[in-house]
């Protein structure tokens, strides 16, 4: 066996990152010969041809092309694994549309995967470095770099979580002014389609950009209510599933717009005044927690602090 000394190994380092930067830089600069005819069709067929799409996933990988070539096939096997330990390809993709999210299923457990990777990585040089983690017992040594990766897997996915709840939430906060505007638009004389641009373009807020998806389907040549329904089946707001109901059946059965919109804002004013009071009865619960172990035992202790010290002063 050839001893390695510390000068010998970091030549091995340098000569490899060396080597691969400068197989990066090629591998970036233009061909200089006529591309195939499969490298230029492919581009072009990628919502047609399962094979065109795989095609271009293999010549096109990020972030290097060089690294991305060598490790692909490895990397896509841990997130298929990933993906098939997870599950839940549904609620991902449904999560992934209520965030405003244009990424797809495997985007997401590929950025996951690298979640868990880096957090890998950094446990187990935690454990190299650190003396104090290489005192414990080798088991917990092996153990602690992958509670780290899988902490940060679902790290990933309770961000992700928390961004679909967030931008539901200002959705249903935003509904009554949206029903508000519509009513007056309706009642101007427009009609629905028009009452939906004209929100749309003059409005901001995340149910603004909803509508605005709305619109541009039904210049697409998709119908109004099979539009409204596909937004409500893939947001999946109460609120919102109501107002798209009572909007398609008045529709159906000719009934005026402009009252079933205007009593649609007044249940959501009326719903959202619920959702204030019952946090506010949440809040009342979690303020007593510093009043009882923070103020009052300091107001107390204000109040004693001064009589013990003239006690003690005058013994």
């Amino acid at each position: 066996m050839v001893p390695v000394s510390a000068t010998l190994a970091w030549g091995v380092f340098c000569g490899t990152a060396l080597g691969v930067g400068l197989w990066s830089l090629v591998s970036l600069a233009p061909r200089l010969s006529r591309p195939r005819l499969a490298n230029r069709l492919a581009p072009y067929l990628l919502d047609l041809s399962p094979e065109a799409r795989a095609f271009v996933g293999r010549t096109s990988v990020d972030p290097i092309p060089v690294l991305g070539t060598l490790f692909s096939p490895g990397f896509h096997r841990l997130r298929d694994a990933l993906s098939s330990l997870l599950g839940g390809a549904e609620t991902t993709q449904r999560r992934l549309r209520q965030s405003g999210s244009a990424w797809s299923v495997d985007r997401f457990r590929s950025d996951q995967l690298v979640w868990a990777i880096v957090s890998l990585a950094g446990g187990a040089v935690a454990v190299l470095a650190v003396p104090a983690f290489r005192t414990m017992p080798l088991a917990a040594q092996v153990v602690l770099p992958v509670i780290a990766g899988v902490c940060a897997a679902l790290v990933r996915d309770q961000l992700l979580r928390r961004a679909a709840t967030v931008r539901l939430s200002r959705m249903k906060s935003e509904l009554p002014t949206i029903l508000e505007f519509l009513t007056l638009s309706l009642s101007a004389g427009e009609g629905i389609l028009d009452a939906l641009r004209r929100v749309s373009g003059t409005s901001s807020g995340e149910l603004s950009r909803e509508l605005a998806t709305v619109v541009a389907d039904v210049h697409a040549g998709v119908p109004l209510a099979s539009a409204l329904h596909t937004l409500s089946r893939q947001v999946q707001v109460p609120a919102l599933t109501r107002f798209v109901d009572q909007v398609t059946g008045a529709l159906d059965r000719g009934s005026p717009l402009a009252e079933v919109l205007r009593a649609q804002a007044q249940d959501a004013r009326e719903e959202a005044k619920r959702d204030l009071l019952e946090v506010a009865g949440k809040k009342e619960v979690a303020m007593l927690v510093p009043v009882v172990f923070l103020i009052l035992p300091l107001t107390i202790l204000f109040a004693v602090f001064p009589g013990f010290v003239a006690l003690q002063a005058g013994f």
